[in-house]
């Protein structure tokens, strides 16, 4: 659901700082491409795009393993009709980014224009006198407003929607009771955030962009902490990993990076919806390794060496310190410019809407629309700042797992719901994670510059070398 946009910008840091690969991805319903282990991967490539091919190289006509091929390979392995079904659910995405935008703007303005907002500031002055009690009882029926308002849209998008391309497995009951524990976290969470907001705007009301960063930041970081411990277990089981045969490579490859954990955790996921994931998540004591059943259910172990490496590598590459320090320096610049659109927004059209300054509850409207405005704009920035840190951490996780056909298989199966070969600007914008086959691309030249010492070829008419 549109949220006003401090809190669209905190559920954005938790998602970041969580570490997931993607909490959303699933597998698509293929496998990768079914060839004999022993043959060349040069003729691996090769079968793909033709199954009638067989090989006649002798050691002076064989040819070096090539990565473009491999990749193009693994990619035409997807039948037609997916490739379609995930264009499609992924290229909707564009859109609802719109629609979500312009519902948030149309639900502020309506609240500013309508003079809504200055008798809730009204109502809730005459409920007390008290300066925090009085933001209090603004927040609370505006958050309960702004939810009823985008409610529609919302019930579209991650329920109907998810279940028209087959990625959800609840139906609306238990779906809509998570819906209202989010909302009750949020009134909790976004209730004391506004107060303690709008106690920094009342007593700095110059340099209140300053102060309200930092705000964020603290804010942002101790849902980071408390997150795996307190929320996510509100909404899924975690059990212990039990099988050996998973757990202890899992652990291993932990130890080796210096990740302070003893067990892994397994995730009830599969009740909401049918897409793997898996992370690293928390700080200071919390640092827990978990991933979700479906995953266990529909990954071999070199699949799910390579997604774990890769939450290790957000780990030990302290991507969330990275991502937050990120944020702060973005709220930063955006409350900068929030102030001078706020200020001037209220001198034009304050009397008219009832908003008298910064410290006015009845401009949380006004901020919300400038934020999201902001935030709209910056979606290629944001995402890319993002993006980076991913390919990080797929750079970390192939040389952790050294599973290249894993993390290609795995890039297939993320796959199922994002578009595998985006043009360079739909990556650019839309894209908060490398598509499929820039992952592909990764683990076929790793491959390239890690074959074993008998699989080394050269060009046509040199000697083969060992």
């Amino acid at each position: 659901m549109p949220q006003p946009s401090m809190l669209i910008l905190l559920v954005v840091t938790s998602a970041m700082t969580s570490m997931s690969a993607s909490p959303q991805d699933r597998p698509a319903q293929t496998a990768s491409p079914a060839i004999p282990d022993k043959v060349s991967s040069f003729e691996r490539a090769a079968r793909v795009n033709n199954p009638s091919y067989t090989s006649t190289a002798t050691a002076g006509d064989a040819k070096p393993f090539d990565p473009a091929g491999a990749t193009q390979a693994w990619l035409d392995g997807v039948p037609r009709n997916q490739r379609e079904k995930s264009d499609a659910y992924f290229e909707g995405g564009y859109w609802l980014i719109l629609w979500n935008f312009l519902l948030t703007a149309g639900i502020s303005v309506f609240l500013l224009a309508s003079r809504f907002s200055a008798r809730l500031r009204d109502f809730s002055e005459r409920v007390t006198k008290i300066k925090n009690f009085q933001v209090a009882c603004y927040a609370i029926p505006y958050l309960l407003f702004v939810y009823a308002l985008s409610f529609p849209l919302n019930l579209y998008e991650n329920f109907f929607r998810e279940h028209q391309y087959g990625l959800a497995t609840q139906s609306f009951a238990p779906w809509f009771r998570e819906q209202l524990m989010s909302l009750a976290l949020t009134l909790v969470g976004g209730t004391l955030l506004v107060v303690v907001l709008y106690a920094v705007f009342r007593r700095a009301s110059r340099t209140w962009w300053i102060w309200g960063t930092i705000v964020m930041i603290i804010f942002s970081g101790t849902l980071v902490l408390i997150a795996p411990v307190y929320i996510e277990p509100l909404f899924n089981t975690y059990r212990p990993l039990t099988d050996p045969k998973i757990r202890d490579p899992i652990l291993a490859m932990a130890r080796a990076n210096e990740i302070p954990v003893k067990q892994v955790f397994e995730v009830d996921a599969s009740r909401q919806t049918t897409r793997v994931s898996a992370n690293v998540s928390g700080l200071l004591g919390t640092t827990r390794v978990a991933l979700n059943d479906n995953l266990l259910k529909q990954c071999a172990l070199p699949e799910i060496r390579a997604v774990m490496a890769h939450e290790m590598g957000h780990y030990v590459l302290n991507h969330g310190a990275k991502l937050l320090t990120y944020l702060g320096i973005l709220l930063l610049v955006g409350f900068a410019l929030t102030r001078v659109l706020f200020d001037a927004a209220v001198r034009r059209w304050g009397n008219k809407w009832g908003v008298h300054s910064i410290a006015d509850p009845a401009g949380i409207p006004l901020l919300a629309l400038i934020l999201s405005t902001l935030v709209f704009i910056a979606t290629p920035f944001l995402n890319t700042v993002v993006r980076i840190t991913e390919r990080e951490a797929d750079a970390f996780g192939i040389n952790t797992s050294r599973e290249p056909e894993g993390m290609a298989k795995v890039a297939l199966k993320l796959g199922a719901y994002r578009k595998l070969a985006p043009t360079p600007l739909e990556e650019f914008i839309f894209f908060d994670h490398p598509s499929g086959r820039a992952r592909i691309r990764m683990a076929m030249d790793w491959k390239a510059a890690n074959l074993p010492a008998g699989e080394l070829v050269t060009v046509e008419g040199a000697p083969a070398t060992r």
